[in-house]
């Protein structure tokens, strides 16, 4: 191998190593910040950032739970028996 070729192997294997371990330092910085904030009290606070979208037009005064469609199957009668 010729110095140029080895010249550029050992740059981007110090770009990779550089890259990686400023990854590295970024993501345990990020963690350890996260667990210096302060708990939260109750559910509720925790979850103020996810708000419930809008419903669709035609769901307006449909509760949470309400049932909106029935299907109760009858048996099959045949030709032969009476209803």
């Amino acid at each position: 191998m010729n110095n140029i070729l080895i010249f550029v192997y050992l740059t981007f294997f110090i770009m990779l190593f550089a890259s990686t371990f400023a990854f590295m330092w970024r993501m345990m910085s990020s963690t350890l910040s996260d667990m210096d904030k302060k708990p939260v009290k109750s559910y509720h606070d925790a979850m103020k950032a996810y708000k419930i979208p809008a419903p669709h037009p035609e769901m307006e005064g449909v509760k949470t739970g309400d049932e909106l469609l029935i299907f109760t199957p009858e048996k099959y009668n045949d030709d032969n028996e009476e209803e």
